[in-house]
């Protein structure tokens, strides 16, 4: 059963109890008692374990869309739009300046890492 928790995408039925052990012997594993809903599918979606809770009647066309945008074939959400081309540096960009000037003098021509040392 801890396989399926490996996957992708999770998606449960509402409702739906989701555990190795039930509430009552957790309850009195621990010693304590459990919020409302433990282990329920509303629960899990709401505390990030699940991505989904669809009804077994909607599944299809759930796995129909998720199938598609993982794919590319359609917005994660409705209405995204494609990201804007990317815009290369310029040199007023001054990052590259202000690095240099973040290092210790003498640090120029010095090797990225130890192995770059090494060789010559």
């Amino acid at each position: 059963a801890s396989y399926a928790m490996l996957g992708d995408v999770h998606i449960a039925e509402p409702n739906a109890l989701i555990c190795f052990a039930g509430p009552r012997v957790i309850e009195q594993t621990i010693r304590e008692k459990l919020p409302d809903g433990f282990q329920r599918a509303e629960y899990s979606l709401d505390h990030g374990m699940l991505d989904r809770v669809t009804h077994r009647a909607k599944l299809r066309e759930e796995l129909i869309r998720i199938t598609r945008m993982l794919m590319g074939l359609s917005p994660a959400i409705a209405g995204d739009l494609p990201a804007p081309d990317a815009v290369p540096a310029t040199e007023t960009d001054g990052a590259a300046d202000e690095i240099a000037a973040d290092q210790p003098d003498g640090a120029e021509g010095m090797p990225d890492s130890p192995d770059d040392g090494a060789r010559r």
